[in-house]
């Protein structure tokens, strides 16, 4: 069986994606001699190489990359090895023009970018096979891999194509999931609008219709979409694994909410030998730790709460937003460690040194334009420095307080067409949900909504507009076994298929939320409802209302005003040993901190007011012991309670009492016992 961790690495992974190509051999000296200098541990190389190693059909040329393996091995540094699948090369396009993906529209893509992809094609399977073959016949045994790194980015910047080899590729996906055309039919409620099949020849993928077409389709079409690339990354990772044994094989996710919506995590974490993932801040003017941390405990999720590596992230900024702000000194640190706090077995980034030519030349890098005298620079030989003097935290886990229920399926229905209201957006919500979370210090996994729940003391559903009837029947088993559950509206309302649960809203949660819904009133933009509490308390609701009726539960807080004024708004549910709250508006932070402290009191977790807003403190806890990682995303200095003595790794200074956290640094006490 391969490994689950890089071979040969005997430290934190740091380095970034090392493209060689792009310079004079003359220069590879100097990039190693200063790679050592910054302390790199591990490079990335060959991702986007396919044209240089293949430069015409079944011709190769490996005389480059060898030496720079060679060059690599020698100076300590070990490789992530790429499979260049994401990008082929123009002779491949010109034989292959069926190859470039399709849109809805009928637009064919042309070649030029990277991610051109319709991955269906034949001939684009049996060439990714075939140059990956070449590489691990090659490279399997080198001295220098660490891991293998299959394709880059999937989904990214485009994973649907549309075209007659998806058409008849997704017939056959039809006949495996679901059997017959009569269990299509009856799966996508194909008797509305006169749709019925007789012959799964007839269905094609969901193009372009001059309304909108139909919701079961399109969420297939998605699963669909999803499982067609795995099937291409399973081929590569299969022939890694039977030629290069031993090795582990990954493929760099982009599991933040902000970056990619269409790949199911849940699913593609099972695939991987080890988690990786990009990240990049999203400068939108949210508060761009709060997304990181986020992305972060995504990750970690999707690894089961084992580690996991961040392969890419930025230095500085980045280019491909509408404005790319440089990062503020010691943001770069601040950012690495708290993806380390969170689970990380290192901080890669994109790129090590910053590229003259292409779309990305003024993307930032480890080895700026400007070189060695850098501020970006002076960071990343201190970043290499501290990373150095974390190795114990290597294979250590995170330990969380609190479980968020995601679901990319649920997310891919939800954002189909023709919903109550477009306002709704359940991305919001989970950010909203867990930014109130971060902000009472509580540290969050994410969950599926059919997994174990039972280590939780408190789960919340931000968004969860579709749910089987087997992940209502767990929520309710954890809340009846003693959990405290929080629901946000709009969740349980379809099932897999996009059908409404028979019955009254909320389908499948009905029982654990002691009550049902018996109409849907979204607000108009910019209106806002107020909600008063049995002391007088007040809060503020907009987007959306419903018209709640309660069974078992009780009201806590009612709306004041709007067409359901006098419902209630807010219930609270007991059941056997727990408690489950509702929330069938659309609160405020302040209303969501409001909601998240009850519950707290329920759950029996105690408030953490001795901690500073927008200083994070995250444990991790493996072999070497327990370590307590604060980071001080503010101006002002500021201090944390420890529970016992221990060493500060990054100072080597002993700790104890309340730990010192300078304004925008980073602290790492291994606590002692």
């Amino acid at each position: 069986m391969p490994d689950t961790t890089p071979r040969g690495l005997t430290r934190l992974a740091f380095g970034g994606d090392y493209n060689p190509e792009q310079w004079p051999e003359s220069v590879w000296q100097e990039d190693v001699r200063l790679m050592r200098e910054a302390g790199v541990t591990m490079v990335s190389v060959g991702i986007f190489s396919w044209a240089l190693l293949e430069p015409a059909p079944g011709e190769y040329d490996f005389g480059w990359l060898d030496r720079v393996l060679g060059l690599l091995h020698e100076n300590g540094i070990r490789v992530d090895l790429g499979t260049p699948t994401v990008a082929p090369p123009a002779w491949f396009y010109r034989a292959h023009p069926e190859a470039l993906p399709v849109t809805a529209e009928g637009v064919r893509y042309e070649f030029g970018s990277r991610g051109a992809i319709c991955h269906s094609n034949a001939d684009y399977r049996a060439a990714a096979a075939g140059i990956t073959t070449r590489l691990a016949e090659r490279y399997g045994d080198h001295p220098a891999l660490a891991m293998w790194h299959v394709h880059n980015e999937y989904g990214v910047p485009v994973s649907a194509c549309y075209c007659d080899s998806c058409a008849a590729h997704f017939r056959r996906w039809l006949a495996d999931t679901h059997g017959t055309v009569d269990a299509v039919n009856e799966a996508w409620g194909t008797a509305f609008w006169g749709q019925h099949y007789t012959d799964l020849a007839q269905i094609n993928p969901p193009r372009a219709t001059p309304t909108v077409g139909n919701p079961g389709q399109a969420l297939d079409y998605k699963r669909f979409t999803d499982a067609t690339i795995r099937e291409n990354f399973r081929a590569e990772r299969d022939i890694l694994h039977r030629l290069s044994p031993g090795v582990p094989v990954t493929t760099n996710f982009m599991t933040a909410l902000s970056q990619c919506d269409s790949m199911d995590y849940w699913a593609w974490g099972r695939e991987v030998d080890l988690v990786t993932n990009d990240h990049y801040l999203i400068t939108d003017g949210r508060r761009t730790h709060v997304n990181l941390a986020m992305a972060a405990d995504l990750t970690r999720s999707v690894a089961g709460g084992a580690p996991w590596l961040l392969l890419e992230h930025s230095t500085s900024g980045v280019n491909w937003q509408p404005r790319n702000p440089a990062k503020a000194a010691g943001q770069m640190a601040r950012n690495s460690l708290a993806h380390v706090a969170r689970g990380s077995d290192g901080a890669m980034f994109f790129q090590w040194r910053q590229s003259r030519r292409g779309a990305e030349k003024f993307h930032s890098a480890m080895l700026p334009h400007g070189g060695t005298g850098t501020r970006v620079w002076r960071e990343v030989v201190e970043l290499g420095a501290s990373l150095d003097s974390l190795a114990q935290v290597e294979g250590a886990r995170t330990q969380a307080d609190a479980a968020v229920l995601w679901d990319w399926q649920s997310w891919w229905a939800q954002n189909l067409q023709w919903r109550p209201s477009e306002d709704h957006d359940p991305r919001e919500r989970a950010d909203a949900f867990y930014e109130a979370l971060y902000d009472r210090h509580l540290t969050v996994d994410f969950a599926h909504p059919e997994s174990d729940l039972s280590a939780y003391r408190l789960v919340v559903v931000p968004a969860l507009y579709l749910m089987t009837e087997a992940a209502g029947n767990n929520l309710k088993e954890y809340v009846e076994n003693g959990g405290t559950l929080v629901v946000s509206y709009f969740s349980g309302i379809v099932d897999e298929h996009d059908a409404v649960h028979e019955g009254a809203y909320p389908g499948p949660l009905r029982d654990a939320l002691g009550l049902t819904v018996e109409e849907f009133s979204p607000l108009l933009q910019g209106q806002r409802v107020r909600l008063t509490g049995p002391d007088g308390s007040e809060l503020t609701g907009d987007v959306w209302t419903e018209f709640v009726v309660p069974g078992a539960a009780e009201t806590v807080w009612t709306y004041a005003d709007g067409l359901t004024a006098g419902h209630p708004a807010v219930t609270r549910h007991r059941l056997g040993e727990g408690t489950a709250w509702y929330v069938s508006t659309r609160l405020d932070a302040q209303g969501l901190d409001a909601l998240l402290g009850w519950a707290a009191e329920d759950a029996r977790i105690a408030p953490r007011a001795d901690l500073p807003r927008d200083v994070e403190v995250v444990r991790r806890t493996g072999d070497h012991g327990t370590f307590l990682f604060a980071i001080n995303h503010t101006a002002t200095d500021a201090k944390v309670p420890l529970e016992a003595h221990g060493t500060e790794l990054l100072t080597g200074e002993r700790a104890a009492g309340r730990l010192a956290i300078p304004a925008g640094a980073v602290r790492v006490v291994r606590l002692d016992g």
